[in-house]
């Protein structure tokens, strides 16, 4: 079976040296966290290697895939994997002829003249990036360049793709026509919706330019015009399309699932962060990914105005970024009968069955497994998992929880052992094990006798074993990654990254990625826990209990070999504290 990719656009530019302006630029790969790259470049390192993988055992690769992509794939279970690649054998796109057709491309070309007067507002970013380097945590990348696309909106305020300003070191933004960079500040970053928030401090910026007005959400077939600065060229670009489809979708930027919009309007390399408008004028998303698959062409995908606003009203509520909220739970369809007649369903009833409750969540001191979820704020719940969208359109109801704000109440009605009960939960942001960014942070790293602990995240694996993680990775890591809860809000899964050669840890240079349980006898809960344990241990010997049962001990050679290697410090800076 082929495989199915789903690709950001920042367009890639240049690695910057350290010691040299962008006039001095060496090329880099199209970054590997979604852009649109044809032929993989090995990632420069500070110490000049490229970054192999680590040994591993894992699920096996899948079949198909194309040795040019250089893409990062969504992080999901191989079953909704599946799912989206039957997806996209279907009915992909909305497949226009005669006069249909020839109607669809009139209305694409008013669209496109009717967004012409808004192109001024919509600006090129360039953005210096400066990634953190897991294998070396004390340390960070050689620095790189990009460009993408954004544009203004009201409050001096500009929108554009998070990816895009991704561990950003500078951005600056230049307006349509113009030939001066202005310096950009970045007010707030939403990773899960991939959008980010810039302003500028120059006046000079904003003078001569209207912000953009937001539409409403678009229905099938309405024409869209996608406006950017992709590659192959330095000036403004304009491709036109219509919506093919509109539904929940993975953000390949850290893999969570909220509404989005398909189109067949080309979304390339540098159009992310670029606004979508309808046939008024108005801006109805922002593009950022496209789907790369040889069975499938011009698939680009948007997010929609509900996205956007949500994101702009959370910042303006709070002051800050808070992110979607979720029910902390794991459920299952009930369309078997026998499945519905076994937890007491009538025939008249529909919902989803709740297999297990996150420990972290809010909901899970009132919401057990094997209740039956029959609606969520008065809107009935269907057995599929599916709730009423517009005329004639059904969306997983995940899109209801989405519409809420981090913090807000919700009411649930749930049916438990033929009984109809009702409650009101109160909604948070997802707490995972392994969680799937860490919010433009450096890594965090403890070292005593040479052996380097780290704190697992997805960023940690893909840096460790590259794009195809969840197949490259260690099976226990991948376990955990794929079924493992959080048991509190600061649990972290601890591993042995590496051990740093030395004669006081001889026979253990071998171990890589090994999870570490327990500290002499106690169990360690997260990274900080385990170098307070140590900092603080009297004792001759340091007994670490790994996963593999193995042991070691040393405390006082640590200093030499901190001095041996060329490492500053023992610990990151937040375990410090």
């Amino acid at each position: 079976m082929a495989d199915l990719k789903r690709k950001r656009g920042r367009k890639p530019k240049t690695v910057v040296d350290n010691s040299a302006d962008a006039a001095g630029i060496s090329s880099k790969e199209a970054l590997d966290d979604g852009v649109l790259s044809a032929t993989p470049v090995e990632t420069a390192t500070t110490n000049g290697d490229p970054q192999t993988h680590r040994r591993g055992r894992g699920r096996p690769k899948k079949g198909g895939k194309h040795e040019e992509e250089v893409d990062r794939d969504i992080a999901a279970s191989p079953e909704r994997r599946g799912h989206r690649f039957a997806d996209h054998n279907g009915d992909i796109t909305t497949v226009l002829s005669g006069d249909l057709r020839h109607g669809a491309e009139l209305a694409a070309v008013a669209a496109a003249a009717k967004a012409a007067p808004s192109m001024d507002a919509v600006v090129k970013v360039f953005c210096v990036h400066t990634e953190p380097n897991f294998s070396l945590p004390w340390q960070r990348k050689r620095q790189y360049s990009s460009s993408s696309s954004g544009f203004i909106i009201g409050g001096r305020r500009v929108l554009t793709n998070a990816h895009s300003v991704e561990h950003h070191t500078q951005v600056k933004l230049k307006k349509r026509g113009s030939d001066t960079k202005y310096l950009a500040t970045v007010l707030s970053i939403g990773t899960e919706c991939d959008i980010a928030m810039l302003t500028v401090n120059d006046d000079e910026f904003w003078e001569g330019v209207s912000p953009l007005e937001f539409g409403d959400l678009p229905a099938l077939q309405d024409a869209v015009t996608v406006v950017g600065y992709p590659i192959g060229g330095d000036t403004i670009s304009v491709t036109s399309g219509v919506v093919s489809r509109i539904e929940i979708l993975s953000y390949v930027h850290v893999s969570t699932e909220l509404l989005g919009l398909q189109i067949d309007a080309a979304i390339n390399s540098g159009n992310s962060g670029g606004p979508a408008f309808n046939d008024k004028g108005k801006c109805v998303g922002i593009a950022f990914q496209s789907l790369k698959h040889e069975d499938a062409e011009n698939i680009g995908y948007v997010i929609p105005t509900p996205v956007i606003m949500h994101f702009i009203q959370d910042y303006e509520k709070n002051g800050a970024y808070t992110g979607f909220p979720i029910i902390g739970i794991e459920w299952q369809k009930m369309e078997n009968p026998d499945l519905r007649l076994s937890v007491g369903m009538a025939h008249n009833q529909k919902g989803v069955r709740i297999r297990r409750v996150e420990p972290t969540a809010p909901e899970s001191n009132v919401l057990m497994p094997s209740d039956v979820i029959l609606s969520f704020d008065g809107v009935d719940i269907a057995n599929d998992g599916t709730v009423p969208f517009r005329h004639g359109e059904r969306i997983g109801f995940s899109y209801l929880v989405s519409q809420k704000y981090t913090g807000d109440d919700a009411q649930v009605k749930v049916l438990r052992k033929s009984k109809i009960l009702e409650f009101k939960i109160k909604l948070n942001a997802h707490k995972r094990l392994i969680p799937a960014h860490i919010k433009g942070k450096p890594p965090s790293y403890y070292i005593v006798g040479g052996f380097v602990f780290s704190a697992v995240s997805v960023p940690y694996l893909r840096s460790e074993y590259g794009k195809d993680y969840e197949f490259d990775a260690p099976v226990k890591l991948l376990d955990k990654l794929l079924h493992a809860m959080a048991q509190s809000i600061d649990e972290q899964l601890v591993v042995v990254s590496q051990v740093l050669v030395a004669d006081i840890n001889i026979g253990y240079e071998e171990l890589v990625n090994t999870q570490v349980i327990a500290f002499n006898g106690k169990p360690v809960k997260n990274l900080k826990s385990l170098a307070n344990m140590v900092e603080a241990c009297k004792e001759e010997y340091l007994k670490f209990d790994l996963d593999y049962n193995q042991t070691k001990n040393a405390k006082a050679a640590t200093s030499d070999i901190l001095a041996m290697h060329c490492i500053p410090s023992a610990m990151s800076d937040d375990l410090k504290t």
